[in-house]
């Protein structure tokens, strides 16, 4: 489950943008411990409306080259996080940083899809005699 819903970013985003409250004010009158994702909501609004607000259902899987541009886009233009989440429809920022911190660590590699789930071979049983022997 999503930890925000999306009546309440709208709702959020709604009073930022027509109310005179700041950032950091409407972060703490809704105990949020911080106001960055609110930032992050009225950027995402402002850019691809409401869409940009929704909580995805399911895990988007981006292709390496896609994840390349956005890259490429960030070291070519100078544009921070936001600005580039924005500029590829992404509302979630932290996801570019995690493909920047895997590329510069492993290159394209890194970038590559990781293999899902238990790796084969390590069952419970495996564990179960592997420690009692």
């Amino acid at each position: 489950m999503a930890k925000y819903s999306e009546e309440f970013k709208i709702k959020l985003v709604t009073e930022y943008l027509h109310g005179n409250k700041g950032y950091k004010l409407l972060a703490k009158k809704y105990n949020m411990p911080s106001y960055t994702p609110l930032r992050n909501w009225v950027s995402a609004y402002k850019t691809q409306g409401v869409e940009g607000l929704k909580n995805r259902r399911r895990k988007e899987a981006y292709s390496v080259q896609f994840k390349l541009d956005t890259i490429q886009f960030m070291l070519n233009t100078g544009a921070s996080y936001q600005e580039t989440a924005d500029q590829f429809k992404l509302n979630n920022p932290s996801l570019i940083n995690r493909w920047m911190k895997e590329f510069n660590e492993q290159g394209v590699e890194g970038l590559k899809p990781k293999p899902k789930g238990r790796p084969s071979g390590l069952t419970p049983e495996f564990w179960t005699h592997f420690l009692l022997n």
